[in-house]
């Protein structure tokens, strides 16, 4: 038993023995790692791919999505390849962007709804104006109007001799977003309670003026009331249009004109 201690430790006293395993063990470090780094390069990842042509503000579907395997080093490559599929399931295409058939995700492309921009103010008309206009949990008949419902505005003054004046002012005009005092949508999924506070419309230039003017002459002479209709009226809406010449004049009476030639543009040479 003395004899074997002695001869192993002979042998590893040697110098050159030490050197030589010295040398193996590196080479063997170095032939594994190789190997392993090899194996990591090829070793191929599953990834989600756009099946289908996504435009700008789609929302992405579990059925527009397929999976493809590509190998780790293309990934390594390229950070911004979205590996997780629940990163793009239910999301939306950013603004500006194209997704073609056949291209992989990237985190750039893909956003949450909420970092998309209003959706009211997306496909305005052109000659059209966002018009806003005030109300609560009542004016909503208990929160029952809903974006995309064609509605009618009514009028509700009092003339100078104090009689109520109480017409039709607008009718068949469509409801873009429905919004809450913090701006928030009403009805987008959340678990939070929200109040409405607020009905946005998309109006001709000389509507939106009726509409303001009518607003700033204030709610103790005139206060602007929605009305909702049937399902009906809104699956076969008419043209919006004001719906009654004597509460425009009314409203027109209480303001003044700005005559056209009036207006002064400058320019800067």
């Amino acid at each position: 038993m003395n004899s074997l201690g002695g001869t192993f430790k002979k042998f590893f006293g040697n110098k050159n023995t030490v050197s030589i395993l010295g040398v193996v063990a590196g080479i063997l470090v170095l032939y594994i790692g190789y190997n392993w780094r090899i194996k990591q390069s090829i070793n191929p990842v599953v990834v989600p791919y756009a099946k289908v042509d996504l435009s700008e503000k789609t929302q992405v579907t579990e059925k527009e999505i397929g999976y493809v395997k590509v190998s780790s080093n293309v990934i390594e490559s390229s950070p911004n390849v979205i590996v997780d599929s629940s990163l793009v399931v239910n999301n939306y295409v950013a603004m500006g962007t194209r997704i073609p058939a056949g291209s992989l995700f990237y985190k750039s492309a893909i956003v949450e709804k909420k970092e998309l921009p209003d959706s009211a103010f997306a496909d305005i008309k052109d000659g059209y104006t966002i018009y806003s206009l005030n109300v609560n949990i009542q004016t909503t008949y208990g929160n029952q109007i809903y974006p995309g419902n064609y509605i009618d505005l009514y009028m509700k003054a009092t003339d100078d001799t104090g009689k109520i004046i109480f017409g039709k002012l607008i009718e068949s005009i469509k409801v873009l977003a429905v919004k809450d005092s913090e701006g928030h949508h009403l009805f987008e999924d959340t678990v939070e309670t929200r109040t409405p506070s607020e009905l946005l419309f998309a109006v001709p230039e000389d509507m939106y003026l009726l509409l303001m003017k009518a607003g700033y002459i204030g709610n103790k002479d005139i206060e602007i009331l929605p009305v909702p209709r049937n399902t009906s009226y809104s699956a076969k809406p008419g043209e919006t249009s004001v719906a009654s010449d004597y509460m425009k004049n009314y409203i027109l009476s209480k303001t003044a004109i700005i005559p056209e030639d009036t207006v002064v543009r400058e320019t800067t040479e």
